[in-house]
């Protein structure tokens, strides 16, 4: 397979991934009675907007797959993807550390970047999955090391969504 059918193919999926959202959310607004909206619209649509990211987040998680896995010979991409996945996903608990001041711009990003921890897990544990096994003696080192940064990644991301999971539904407010 060419490179050109192989990117036709990961855009196609995303491409299919953003139209099955707007499906989704089309049907939702033919069904959704016009009159709870009305006393909170701007809740309403802020709820709308999470719920369109984390759908299409989830469904993105296919065509992202397939590109990654397309990725598997390329021995710098992972052993470099991995190491960032690793560094982002470290700053989950530091968000989530820092919820309770307020720093100004910063809130901005806390939330967001706390509630995609669970989307992020999955993300990481699949990246984690897909990384490449190597049976050859010069490059083995370099891509078995690209999966233990992925699944510490992915097990960094489960912690902050085990977090954010008993502060919001257990405790009902934020520990830290």
């Amino acid at each position: 397979m060419n490179r050109l059918l192989k990117l036709g193919l990961v855009l196609a999926g995303y491409a299919a991934a953003l139209l099955v959202t707007c499906a989704a959310f089309y049907v939702r607004g033919l069904l959704m009675r016009p009159d709870t909206s009305q006393a909170s619209a701007g809740m309403q649509a802020f709820a709308d907007l999470i719920l369109f990211v984390g759908m299409f987040g989830f469904l993105s998680l296919a065509p992202t797959a397939l590109a990654l896995y397309f990725l598997r010979s390329h021995v710098r991409f992972w052993t470099l993807f991995s190491i960032l996945c690793l560094a982002f996903a470290f700053t989950g608990p530091v968000a989530a550390v820092l919820i309770k001041p307020s720093w100004g711009a910063m809130e901005i990003f806390k939330i967001p970047r706390i509630l995609g921890a669970p989307l992020l897990c999955l993300a990481f544990l699949i990246s984690a999955i897909i990384a490449p096994p190597c049976g050859c003696r010069p490059c083995a080192l370099t891509r078995r090391f690209s999966k233990w940064p992925l699944l510490a990644a992915a097990l960094i991301e489960g912690a902050v969504s085990a977090y954010a999971f008993l502060c919001l539904f257990v405790f009902h407010h934020w520990l830290l």
